[in-house]
């Protein structure tokens, strides 16, 4: 894989460089392949690096790769949200739901919260 280099800023705000990298290659380039790519571009650890997207358009072998590398791990899961599990999240929050459906209805029906 070959790569060129799109736009490089520095972010001192958020203790981040933001990369643009062009990729040509034969096949769409995985996240883990794009991570290892990025991380020796920037030379820093892959757990310094979260990845914004992989783009490609039908027909062309070139794919831009979006990325944020931060000089300290730290910095990264100071600033970027935690992933939310989907098996807890939605379960949980239809069983809230619910019970204020339940709570909606009992008050209509005039029965007294107390």
């Amino acid at each position: 894989m070959k790569y060129e280099i799109l736009e490089q800023k520095k972010n001192p705000l958020f203790g981040r460089d933001e990369i643009k990298l062009i990729v040509t290659a034969e096949k769409n380039p995985s996240f883990v392949e794009s991570l290892k790519l990025v991380s020796e571009f920037a030379k820093k650890p892959e757990e310094n690096i979260s990845l914004r997207n992989i783009k490609g358009k039908f027909g062309r072998k070139t794919f831009l790769i979006s990325a944020y590398v931060y000089d300290k791990a730290e910095e990264k899961k100071k600033f970027l949200p935690e992933k939310k599990s989907k098996k807890a999240g939605p379960a949980k929050a239809d069983e809230q739901k619910k019970e204020e459906v339940k709570e909606a209805g009992s008050l209509k029906t005039g029965e007294v919260k107390q």
